[in-house]
C-alpha cells in the first residue's frame, strides 16, 4: 500500500506511468521486458514511466539474477510499510 501523499504524486503522473505502477502492483517484481509485455506499452514508454516512478521513490530497481543484463523492478516495500503504519495510526485516532 502506498501512502496518501505518494498516491497523490502518482495521480499527477502520465497514464503510462500509472499503468506501469498498476502492473507492478498486481504482478509483483518484473523486468522491463516483462512490463512491456504485460502493459503492451513501448519499451521507451516503460523506461520513461519507470524513471518517473523511481524519482517519486515508489519503485525500486534491483539486480535480476536470472539475467544480470536486466534489472528487476518492484514497488518499494519500505514505502508500503510506512504507508500501512500511517494508515493504522490514523485509524487508531
Amino acid at each position: 500500500m502506498v501512502s496518501e501523499s505518494e498516491r497523490e504524486d502518482i495521480d499527477d503522473l502520465p497514464p503510462s506511468a500509472k499503468l506501469v505502477f498498476k502492473v507492478l502492483e498486481y504482478k509483483g517484481a518484473l523486468t522491463q521486458k516483462q512490463i512491456v509485455e504485460e502493459s503492451m506499452l513501448s519499451a521507451r514508454t516503460v523506461r520513461y514511466a519507470l524513471e518517473r516512478l523511481e524519482e517519486l521513490g515508489v519503485v525500486e530497481e534491483d539486480v535480476y539474477f536470472a539475467d544480470a543484463r536486466q534489472n528487476l523492478y518492484e514497488i518499494d516495500v519500505c514505502s508500503e510499510a510506512n504507508a500501512e503504519a500511517a494508515d493504522a495510526q490514523k485509524s487508531a485516532q
